[in-house]
């Protein structure tokens, strides 16, 4: 019988203890459902989720509903919109109550003396042509100004068809601002012309992910097997979908056999009593999804297939590093 111990020497075997007692237990909130930006393939909007339920007001229900999360066992919020930075009293209800992680577009500064090490993640769909396509206007360059430094942020780089080739100076850019980058890919929800992936794209984005990562290391938080899960949609010869996804809502899922999934996990609408199905798209075929967090929570909570051989587990334990290193579990 294999073991962890058996496969792994004593440096991975150390890296494993220490991930091992995370227990990450995360849900995710949609703070509001206003933006100020509207973004061509946000889910969020294409899906009509910030129609689903009217906003809670009162900062008082917000209190009462987070200490009830915190009762049910979550240890990680994650907060993204529409816009959270739109409504700060009520990210800083969740920043006094658990390890929160506050998803942003970055033009409004996240402001370090009421936030002092809250997690921000920021948004950018590419280099600047494609993000005034996209977005409507060049978010990339307000949000570096605003963030330049900060050791409690990153760059969520959704990397698109029209970016091959040019991830490299977008990278660079960021590394020049002293933050770290995470790559996904756009799963194009709205289908809008050009930006939807080919067989060969998504071969050539590859390449030039794993080429980022040998290149600017220090930067670039990812790792090869999980740019080859993302790319393919494949993990041990399984297909990414519906019936493998870990990230549907506990209260809504109904699949048939029970796939491995994360432990408890909602996504709450704004009026803290609406569920959405996953932690994405209400409409999306699952099928498309690129969405970077739900395929590294599938590599995740299936352990138990990578303990096969030796580099199938230490595949996991990278992939698993990284999820921690995100959300500063453990440090960069």
């Amino acid at each position: 019988m294999k073991t962890v111990s058996s496969l792994l020497d004593k440096e991975w075997h150390a890296r494993y203890s220490r991930i091992s007692k995370l227990n990450i237990r995360s849900s995710i909130y949609d703070v509001t459902n206003r933006c100020n930006l509207r973004c061509k393939g946000c889910f969020f909007f294409s899906s009509g989720e910030h129609q689903a339920a009217p906003e809670e007001n009162d900062i008082s229900q917000w209190e009462a509903f987070i200490d009830k999360e915190k009762a049910r066992g979550v240890n990680l919020a994650i907060l993204i919109g529409g816009e959270p930075t739109l409504c700060l009293d009520r990210v800083e209800a969740f920043y006094r109550r658990l390890p929160t992680f506050c998803a942003t577009n970055g033009l409004i500064k996240v402001p370090r003396e009421r936030f002092p090490d809250m997690m921000v993640g920021i948004s950018v769909w590419g280099d600047e042509e494609d993000e005034k396509i996209l977005r409507g206007k060049d978010t990339f360059s307000i949000s570096r100004k605003n963030y330049a430094g900060d050791p409690y942020t990153y760059y969520l780089y959704t990397i698109t068809p029209k970016q091959i080739g040019k991830t490299e100076a977008v990278i660079r850019k960021i590394r020049d601002v002293g933050l770290k980058v995470h790559m996904q890919l756009l799963s194009n929800d709205e289908g809008v012309n050009g930006f939807s992936w080919s067989v060969q794209e998504l071969a050539d984005i590859r390449k030039e992910m794993d080429a980022m990562l040998d290149t600017y290391a220090d930067t670039v938080i990812s790792s090869k097997y999980y740019h080859e899960i993302i790319t393919s949609g494949k993990m041990m010869e399984r297909s990414f979908g519906w019936l493998e996804c870990p990230s549907v809502t506990d209260a809504l899922d109904n699949r048939q056999p029970q796939p491995k999934r994360l432990t408890n996990f909602i996504r709450w609408a704004s009026d803290l009593k609406t569920m959405h199905r996953c932690c994405t798209s209400e409409t999306r075929d699952c099928s498309t999804c690129k969405d970077g967090a739900a395929h590294m929570s599938w590599v995740m909570v299936n352990k138990r297939a990578h303990m096969r051989s030796t580099q199938d587990l230490q595949n996991w334990i990278q992939v698993y590093e990284m999820f921690a290193k995100l959300y500063q579990f453990i440090p960069w």
